[in-house]
């Protein structure tokens, strides 16, 4: 579906679920969607799951909203399973949820729809809840106008944290331009926020309008501290940016902290990650750095920041626009 201004949508807003396996957490998902104040929407959900269980779930509430379940015919996996869901929605804006995760408040999706009405953005995010699953403690995450505004001015700065969130924080644009990396799970999200904003919008509701459920089940604690998944990945992503994003400083002290906290001393090192394209002049001298600092002074906070510094001071002339 090519997107243009002639396009004529159904409902506003595409809810889009991709589910795998569990029953539990996507019921309680979809009582929080048939809850919600606001009823312009569809519920699109994709499943990966090896049975039919989903699908039963999914019957018993296509009276209560409009609903479209698809069974892909072979598991899609992460990310690709949100992609079919993402080309599936027919609503103007996409409102993806993953299944572990679920609206907080029955007003949520109407507050999401008054930001739309008051052009917020193309991209539009909240303050949301990780709820830790396991113990039931609930951590509120909001962020700082200051830091919206350094986002606005560089997307890159998602290297150094990823202030958006989870993408079910994330309302944007259905243009069917923008779809996640399957070539990605470690920086997928980010990936595709950078993406988006270099041409759209972003938007923020300083407001927690989402639950977002912690497990040590996710896909991304898979990845935590492991070089062969953060290393390639965020070099692939570096590499669509370009290297004068390290221009930004808490973007190059992002990448301070990648090598520092990978303990990465040598170029082998990122070869034998598995990454074998260029590395920028920059970071090799970054990681020397490093390699002549004493593993305890490197990891103190102050003096790994001025080090970062001097070297970003001295450095940040090589890295080309």
């Amino acid at each position: 579906m090519a997107y243009n201004c002639y396009m004529t949508f159904p409902v506003l807003i595409s809810i889009c679920i991709p589910a795998y396996k569990n029953v539990d957490y996507l019921t309680r998902i979809l009582d929080s969607v048939k809850a919600q104040t606001f009823r312009d929407f569809e519920v699109v959900i994709t499943d990966d799951s090896p049975d039919d269980k989903v699908q039963a779930l999914c019957d018993t509430y296509k009276t209560s909203f409009s609903l479209h379940y698809s069974k892909n015919a072979h598991a899609l996996g992460t990310p690709e399973n949100w992609n079919e869901g993402l080309r599936r929605a027919t609503g103007q804006w996409i409102k993806i949820m993953h299944d572990d995760d679920w609206f907080r408040e029955t007003t949520s999706l109407q507050q999401f729809a008054d930001a739309i009405a008051n052009h917020t953005g193309d991209l539009i995010f909240c303050a949301y809840y990780n709820i830790y699953l396991h113990t039931g403690k609930e951590e509120p995450i909001v962020i700082a106008d200051s830091r919206v505004k350094a986002l606005m001015k560089e997307p890159a700065i998602l290297f150094a944290r990823n202030i958006i969130g989870p993408p079910s924080v994330i309302l944007h644009r259905n243009n069917q331009q923008f779809f996640y990396d399957p070539k990605t799970k470690w920086v997928v999200d980010i990936d595709f926020y950078i993406r988006r904003l270099s041409t759209e919008k972003i938007g923020y509701i300083n407001q927690p309008l989402i639950n977002v459920g912690m497990s040590d089940q996710q896909v991304t604690m898979d990845c935590v501290g492991n070089r062969k998944v953060q290393i390639p990945e965020n070099f692939y992503l570096l590499n669509k940016i370009g290297i004068h994003c390290l221009r930004n400083i808490l973007v190059y002290d992002a990448w301070w902290r990648l090598m520092r906290n990978l303990e990465v001393r040598y170029e082998k090192e990122i070869r034998e990650a598995g990454y074998q394209g260029p590395v920028h002049q920059v970071i090799l001298s970054m990681i020397h750095w490093q390699s002549k600092i004493p593993r305890r002074l490197l990891t103190t906070g102050v003096f790994s920041k001025f080090s970062m510094f001097i070297h970003y001071l001295t450095h940040r002339h090589k890295l080309s626009q």
